[in-house]
């Protein structure tokens, strides 16, 4: 496991980031597991078509196209661990609406598209202020290993998750599967409300410094800045990829593949491993090859294996499919950390979260079209043809971070 980034600090700031660690070990548990609940009931419960878990699927980022800029704003306005308590519980209040209507029989699509909208709003204002809040924790120096800490220690529930939400799903039915993630929502709420360490208070605007001003600003330092526009445009291909592919992923295995949700756990818990090993090796990696280089070499390698995934056919060739999503999740883990290290450091503290808004709204902004545009192909060049269209972009898409840091080794040599 990377080394406690707090590990020489006092007992109190150690304290309060193992309790950050633990509310996203919970959460990512719960998200892990419902990432197999959710589809498959739309899929075998509802019996979604590939447009309509398309429009399930795109439902859950569409916050980011619509409030992504704005949330930026606010957040460098406030202090972030009160909007992360908030996020927590407003996504464990709608997650229960969903077991509570399948129990009296009024659950449809257009719910679940409802629940996954909203949930979105409150994931947007949630994943600025978690990153715009972890470098009051951990500080600059501790930012690469406090990055990959929490990602090894969230992989733990990401390796576990995909199991045991389809055994889960299996035994008790994939709706109240669903109420196991707004539990771990609540228990990362109060793991935050027991952190002890002040946050300090944000600077206030200059007068007449309005909203549109201030989203400029954290548009304007990305586009001025080569590098962090040149990960926005990676981060941008990587996720339209990951849309496309999951509005037919998981019709590929139910209808194409015959697998049973059991197996399915299996197969996304192969990429779970390789998240958890991935985490646990970035601080490594990031110094044998260079904390600068290690961003787009992760992509570079493991793209390319990526095609096996659409050669899987029923029987054993379905371990291409096994090999092809871990190969993706290893090198996307490892460019994660990297990257979100690469802009903490690069980016003023006051900044942050509008920086981190701006990525945010142009890396998941995308996200609905690639997902409503996977669902579209699905049904008119077949689930494999989109799975191959997908793969193609994940292969393609190390190449702009490639150009804006090739010759540069480590993110220091940056300043």
């Amino acid at each position: 496991m990377p080394s406690d980034p707090l590990s020489d600090g006092p007992s109190p700031r150690r304290r309060d980031f193992r309790l950050l660690l633990f509310g996203q070990t919970t959460s990512q548990l719960g998200a892990q597991v419902s990432t197999v609940a959710v589809p498959l009931l739309a899929v075998t419960t509802l019996h979604a078509s590939p447009s309509q878990l398309g429009l399930v699927t795109a439902s859950g980022t569409l916050a980011f196209a619509l409030i992504g800029l704005p949330a930026g704003a606010w957040i460098d306005r406030w202090r972030r661990r009160p909007v992360l308590v908030a996020g927590d519980v407003a996504r464990a209040v709608l997650l229960t609406s969903i077991p509570l209507s399948a129990f009296l029989g009024t659950l449809t699509i257009a719910q679940l598209v409802l629940v996954s909208l909203l949930t979105g709003v409150a994931r947007v204002f949630f994943d600025i202020g978690y990153q715009s809040y972890l470098p009051s924790v951990v500080g600059e120096r501790g930012l690469l290993s406090g990055n990959a800490s929490m990602e090894a220690v969230r992989a733990g529930g990401q390796l576990v998750g995909p199991g045991l939400g389809g055994w889960a799903t299996t035994l008790v039915g994939a709706a109240n599967v669903v109420l196991f993630q707004a539990v771990t929502f609540g228990l990362s709420a109060a793991s935050l409300l027991a952190i002890r360490t002040p946050e300090p208070a944000p600077s206030r605007p200059p007068h007449g410094d309005g909203m549109v001003a201030r989203i400029r600003q954290g548009v304007t330092f990305i586009w001025r800045t080569r590098v962090l526009r040149a990960t926005l445009i990676t981060s941008v291909a990587c996720n339209f990829s990951f849309a496309m592919a999951s509005a037919v992923s998981f019709i590929f295995l139910v209808r194409t593949l015959g697998l049973p949700p059991a197996a399915i756990g299996f197969v996304l818990a192969a990429g779970s491993v390789m998240v958890m090993i991935g985490a646990l090796v970035t601080p490594r990696l990031a110094r044998r090859f260079g904390s600068a280089r290690v961003v787009w070499l992760s992509l570079a390698v493991t793209g390319p294996v990526t095609l096996l995934g659409p050669l899987a056919r029923p029987g054993w060739q379905v371990s291409l499919l096994v090999v092809a999503t871990a190969a993706g999740e290893l090198g996307q883990i490892v460019y994660a950390i990297t990257n979100v290290t690469l802009r903490q450091r690069l980016c003023p503290a006051h900044l942050l979260g509008r920086v981190n808004a701006t990525m945010r709204f142009f890396m998941m902004g995308p996200f609905p079209l690639g997902a409503l545009l996977g669902g579209v192909l699905g049904e008119a060049i077949g689930l494999r043809a989109t799975l191959w269209a997908a793969a193609a972009v994940i292969v393609l898409s190390p190449s702009p971070i490639w150009l804006a840091l090739r010759g540069i080794r480590e993110t220091e040599d940056l300043h």
